[in-house]
């Protein structure tokens, strides 16, 4: 495992990255609502991208076909933009990345579409504090395994469940780096956290216990009929003093839009 410390050159192309990919998440959210078609969503994304000279972090990237993903109810990850309109009580999580002057920033959220369920709501509301817990854990000389653990305590102590099949990461130069960093696990376990690294921290969570399945496409990553998921993803910087996020903001609430 080859875990590469950022300078502070590096960090502030990262910095200007995220603030970028911010901007883009805050134009989509205000064109989220029902009847919006997600491949509408992917043109504003590539277009809000590149107007601020910055490239698309997904399209290409590993033959990945659009600038989003967007993955609907019960699709956890990976999700293809398509003509299908968005409806009233829909989730819809949207992950995209960016890259700046050669450095990227990597975030997701899931939106609720209108009025929904409670479960789906209470989902929602789950994912983004499992986040906000998992953080409180990356301070410096922690392990990768102390933010799993309280993230998974957290999630199951709510009744839900954290995805197995997909985890955080390291990024940097590269979309995706060393170390990986799983939503579930023991603390004392993994890479310790250093001032320097760059990770992105990302909680998927579902109603039920799921092994979650990739479709024909070979992307699309669903965890079930009726079984609704939610995401929530930043990109974080360890530093001496702790964490410090590169994208979004300090502290939010799931956006309900109409």
């Amino acid at each position: 495992m080859a875990i590469k410390l950022k300078s502070a050159w590096e960090i502030e192309r990262m910095a200007d990255a995220g603030r970028m990919l911010t901007e883009v998440f805050s134009e989509i959210e205000k064109a989220i609502r029902p009847g919006v078609t997600t491949l509408e969503l992917d043109t504003l994304a590539r277009e809000a991208t590149i107007s601020r000279k910055a490239k698309p972090g997904f399209l290409g990237l590993y033959g990945f076909p659009f600038t989003l993903c967007v993955s609907k109810n019960e699709v956890v990850i990976h999700g293809f933009p398509d003509k299908d309109p968005l409806r009233e009580g829909d989730l819809v999580s949207i992950d995209a990345g960016l890259f700046y002057q050669g450095y990227a920033a990597d975030m997701a959220r899931t939106y609720m579409v209108g009025k929904v369920s409670p479960e789906a709501e209470k989902l929602v509301k789950v994912t983004e504090q499992a986040f906000w817990v998992g953080l409180e854990a990356m301070q410096p000389g922690k392990r990768t395994g102390d933010i799993a653990h309280a993230v998974q305590s957290y999630v199951e102590g709510q009744g839900l469940w954290v995805v197995r099949e997909f985890v955080g990461h390291g990024l940097g130069r590269e979309m995706h780096e060393d170390p990986q960093l799983p939503n579930f696990g023991s603390p004392g376990q993994g890479p310790r956290l250093r001032p320097g690294m760059t990770l992105a921290f990302e909680p998927m969570v579902t109603l039920y216990p799921a092994k979650v399945v990739i479709l024909e496409d070979g992307w699309t990553a669903t965890s079930g009929k009726g079984n609704l998921a939610a995401h929530y993803e930043n990109t974080v910087l360890i530093t001496e003093s702790g964490p410090r996020l590169l994208t979004g903001s300090p502290r939010g609430v799931p956006a309900v839009v109409s």
